[in-house]
């Protein structure tokens, strides 16, 4: 079980809010994962990588191939009250899932 991280790197994000965005992600992702997916992951660590993201077009993308290969995804959008404008979409996550089929989603991005 992994869930992977897709943070944007065109919008110049801090350390600090690169960090809050990847959080806000990985747990809105959790979130829609059937408790049974929920449940192993947990139990198996909660496995996760940060990658690099070009920018909120691949983002989407990305998005909706985990969705058509039934893996829960978020796309998270600022809420705009430090260093970005609202709506501005900062990070994805993929999963939690099988491995191998987030890897399929996103294992040609680099590690950020």
């Amino acid at each position: 079980m992994k869930q992977a991280i897709v943070a944007r790197t065109d919008i110049g994000m801090g350390q600090g809010k690169l960090a809050a965005q990847v959080a806000h992600a990985s747990l809105s992702a959790y979130e829609k994962a059937d408790k049974r997916t929920r449940d192993q992951w947990k139990s198996g660590g909660q496995k996760k990588v940060v990658l690099k993201g070009e920018g909120e077009r691949q983002l989407h993308e990305l998005s909706e191939i985990a969705e058509s290969r039934g893996l829960p995804s978020a796309v998270i959008r600022d809420a705009g009250h430090t260093q970005l404008e609202s709506g501005t979409v900062t990070a994805l996550a993929v999963g939690p899932g099988d491995e191998d089929v987030v890897d399929r989603v996103t294992g040609e991005l680099s590690l950020f």
